[in-house]
């Protein structure tokens, strides 16, 4: 019976989602993260207060899109558990702050039980940062069902303990040469019309629409795999923190790296254009290997597009099919693109990109 419903279903089904959604609008896009922004900002119930740091001390580190699944072929996880428990234990020694930038879990596949039970090893030591006192979780569309109580108790916080939270959004806040800065932290599908603004909203998706796509087997709604769509999230996600004060902007969702407004394969392409003009044949062959590496899972493009201010960051994933992931790590005055490679069973952290934060503050103050 489930095979006869899910193919006379399926292609209508996937017409009228597709017909009822859309690639993500400015003005939506605006407007959704300014929302959230100005909700984080007067500590509304429901969000956890501003985090204070100190620029020189504080430690954090931004991990997002795990898609954790059922551990079956479909499961984008299964090649990179190993590297990121790994990567969990460094980061836990360490006396790091771990954000979990959502979509932490693939609830548009597989039931929270499900998921849940097969990642439970995965899950724990995640836990050990909330005991430690170090851990904030946010959600993102794939795993919108645990921005409900009810979900969240019924199966995280029998593994988490009754202080998990899982908000929205975050602002950690600092003081440079007496003046506050903020770094705001969103999942980055606000204002998406695919997850979020029209009537897809919060309770229909999570309540209706995600047991309907897990019936039907629809794979829709990620942006990471439409080139198109995470040129333009990033771009978008770029213009809105432009607009903004003193802020820098730290989002997840698009599975594509972004350092200070700049994404990771323009910075490779750059390096290539350099290599080429000073003959450095193996440097080529080298960044040329990389970019042809990375385009499939960063969705490459051709044309190189630069974003004038350093205002945006993107923390990639931790799904990438060779079991390597990325993030972005702040600790003691830096801010890093970083990436945790995968080679025969061993976790080598490597350094991608780097600045000062003082530095990019300094540039926000010129403008």
């Amino acid at each position: 019976m489930r095979k006869i419903l899910q193919k006379l279903l399926k292609k209508p089904v996937t017409w009228l989602a597709i017909k009822l959604s859309s690639s993500p609008r400015k003005k939506q896009v605006f407007e959704s993260l300014s929302s959230l922004l100005g909700t984080l900002k007067d500590a509304r119930p429901g969000h956890p207060l501003i985090v204070p740091f100190e620029v020189d001390k504080g430690k954090f580190i931004i991990l997002s899109d795990q898609h954790k699944g059922a551990k079956d072929l479909a499961d984008d996880f299964r090649n990179t558990e190993t590297n990121y428990l790994d990567t969990l234990q460094y980061y836990l020694d360490s006396n790091f702050t771990f954000i979990n930038l959502g979509d932490c879990e693939e609830l548009w596949e597989s039931k929270p039980s499900v998921v849940v039970a097969k990642n439970r090893k995965t899950l724990e030591m995640e836990a050990r940062f909330l005991t430690a006192g170090r851990y904030f979780r946010i959600y993102g569309n794939h795993d919108l069902e645990w921005s409900f109580d009810p979900q969240r108790i019924l199966h995280l916080k029998p593994v988490f303990g009754p202080k998990l939270t899982v908000s929205q959004g975050l602002l950690l806040h600092c003081t440079y040469k007496e003046k506050k800065y903020s770094i705001f932290l969103a999942h980055g599908h606000q204002g998406d019309q695919r997850s979020d603004g029209n009537w897809f909203s919060k309770i229909f998706v999570a309540w209706i629409w995600t047991p309907i796509q897990r019936f039907l087997q629809i794979q829709l709604d990620r942006v990471s795999d439409s080139f198109e769509l995470v040129d333009k999230h990033n771009i978008l996600m770029y213009e809105w923190s432009a607009t903004q004060k003193d802020l820098l902007f730290i989002s997840g969702h698009t599975h594509k790296p972004v350092f200070a407004s700049l994404d990771h394969i323009d910075r490779l392409t750059r390096q290539l254009e350099i290599a080429r003009s000073q003959g450095d044949h193996v440097l080529i062959r080298s960044l040329e290997k990389e970019i042809l590496n990375r385009q499939e899972e960063y969705a490459g493009k051709k044309v190189v597009k630069t974003m004038a201010k350093p205002t945006y960051f993107n923390s990639g994933c931790c799904c990438y099919s060779d079991g390597d992931l990325t993030g972005i790590e702040i600790e003691n005055g830096f801010i890093r693109l970083v990436k945790w490679k995968s080679d025969e069973g061993k976790s080598t952290r490597i350094v991608l990109e780097e600045s000062p934060l003082f530095y990019l503050f300094d540039l926000l103050e010129s403008e």
